[in-house]
């Protein structure tokens, strides 16, 4: 049998994620001709029709899909002996473009660069702010080498695992008059007026189903992508927003920003890391991320003292209002030790 040149490999992944020969010559830098021939061949030396045409563009045989999946993990790992390689040198070099959510831009990624590029100077750093829709676009498109992204159902091109699991706040100014870090019910909050992502947005499917399946009264929704914008809005009025606690962790105990955590039940936002399905991760890559998760693992430490200290002074003060409640024991008890002392000085005298 005829040897498939890695080119070729190429061309059959790239139509089997873009759904196009159009967009896989673009993608590859070849024309529509040249991917149609390399495809061809492919066929013709597998013997097997590889895709067909349909109303939703070019999709793959069951073949096709199969064969799909076998050769992105070849030349992943083919990209993954060659970053091997260059690890050996001891070489991290390189251009990393990086997509992230303004979940993880407030707090999460300032101190992990602050680390990294002092370490790597040579790596030529880009960080992209987007939302989750416009992200995972640009991870298809390969203009991002990874983005971190709620988790989704998945699509065909992209491979990705389960990076952080933060636990939601609810996020007012002080006209809304909660206290800041106790705990909250949202539907003993409501009717509220709260800001929400678009309609694109993850989030925003996975609030709205949380409004639904517990009875969370909702007054007025006003739809804002944008996160600065929000902060400053939510602060200034009696209107409240849900975001993840990293990246309200600078607000607690000061600000004009009260954030409290959601319970009964508890609310849970799963973030995961997405990155081409034929890419395997730069050194670069995984430095970054590495040092990336510390910093989010230090932040949920943070989280947890604060919470644990504010249960701790609740309990603290509901120990001290039982104690004080009954004063007129404490005063019984003072006027019987008193009696004791005087019945004991008669009986030695």
């Amino acid at each position: 049998m005829a040897d498939i040149a890695l080119r070729q490999v190429r061309a059959v992944i790239a139509v089997c994620e873009e759904g196009s020969f159009t967009r896989a010559a673009e993608r590859e830098n070849a024309t529509q001709s040249g991917i149609s021939q390399h495809v061809a061949t492919v066929e013709r030396t597998l013997g097997v029709k590889l895709f067909e045409r349909s109303a939703r563009g070019i999709v793959p045989t069951p073949a096709g899909l199969r064969y799909y999946k076998s050769c992105v993990e070849a030349v992943g790992r083919l990209e993954n002996a060659n970053e091997e390689a260059r690890s050996l040198a001891g070489l991290v070099t390189g251009r990393l473009r990086i997509g992230l959510m303004p979940t993880f831009t407030r707090a999460v990624l300032a101190p992990t660069i602050d680390d990294f590029v002092p370490r790597h100077p040579d790596v030529k750093l880009h960080v992209f702010e987007g939302y989750s829709g416009v992200l995972t676009d640009l991870v298809l498109a390969d203009e991002l080498d990874f983005a971190v992204v709620p988790a989704f159902e998945g699509r065909v091109g992209l491979k990705s695992r389960l990076l952080v699991r933060d636990r939601e706040m609810l996020l007012s100014g002080k006209k809304r008059g909660l206290k800041p870090l106790a705990p909250v019910r949202l539907a003993d909050c409501a009717p509220l007026k709260i800001v929400v992502p678009g309609p694109d947005n993850i989030r925003r499917r996975n609030l709205e189903t949380y409004f639904q399946t517990h009875g969370v009264e909702i007054a007025a929704m006003l739809e804002m992508d944008a996160m600065i914008g929000t902060l400053e809005f939510v602060a200034r009025s009696d209107w409240v927003t849900v975001l993840p606690g990293l990246i309200s962790v600078n607000d607690i105990g000061k600000g004009d920003l009260v954030v409290n955590p959601i319970i009964d039940p508890p609310l849970y936002a799963d973030f995961v890391l997405i990155q081409p399905t034929r890419r395997t991760l730069s050194m670069a890559a995984r430095l970054f991320l590495e040092r990336f998760e510390a910093e989010v693992a230090s932040i949920h430490a943070v989280w947890a003292a604060a919470l644990a200290s504010k249960a701790s002074g609740q309990r603290g003060h509901s120990i001290r209002a039982r104690a004080g409640h009954s004063p007129q024991a404490g005063s019984s008890a003072r006027v019987t030790l008193k009696a004791k002392a005087a019945s004991n000085g008669r009986k030695r005298r």
